[in-house]
């Protein structure tokens, strides 16, 4: 627990108790690379590559803010809120992932093309989906949700071996 609040303090940003709740089972997946066990292929962000992605999201949003200013810009871009918490990621780089909003409890995508779209309305009803599917293998069919080496994975791999490796989950 001692982690989180370090971590919160870091970031400057009051982390909500889900994410918490979340975080004090598992802080992270490792090592890298770790294939996803959540929707869309995601892993647990460890602490320290979120506070860097967060760290990283918030400078481009200076920069942003710096050059609209600089040239009397008025329309907002959306690059990065300061309320926004990384915590899971698509990949060991995390050049994509998910975000919960502190403030409004939805569950955004992001990705280094600045792409962002809410995905679930609350961390809740993230983990719902995932329990849901646990239980029902088939709910999530067109996810092809398996087991590699022993590992929960969300989608068929795209490497020969990993599908080679790739079972589907039974329900």
């Amino acid at each position: 627990m001692a982690e989180i609040e370090r971590l919160q303090e870091s970031l400057g940003v009051r982390l909500p108790v889900g994410l918490r709740a979340l975080w004090s089972r598992r802080a992270g997946v490792g090592p890298d690379p770790m294939p996803g066990f959540m929707p869309g292929e995601c892993v647990l962000m460890p602490f320290d590559v979120v506070r860097r992605t967060y760290e990283s999201k918030m400078r481009l949003r200076q920069g942003d803010e710096e050059a609209q200013r600089r040239t009397g810009g008025t329309e907002e871009i959306t690059v990065w809120r300061p309320s926004w918490i990384p915590f899971a990621s698509i990949g060991a780089d995390a050049v994509a992932g998910l975000c919960v909003d502190a403030e409004t409890g939805r569950i955004w995508y992001w990705c280094e093309y600045a792409e962002r779209s809410v995905q679930f309305e609350s961390l809740t009803d993230f983990m719902e989906e995932v329990a849901d599917v646990l239980e029902v293998p088939l709910l999530a069919a067109e996810a092809g949700v398996g087991l590699m080496h022993g590992f929960l994975v969300w989608g068929m791999p795209q490497d020969a071996a990993e599908r080679a490796a790739w079972e589907p989950l039974a329900g």
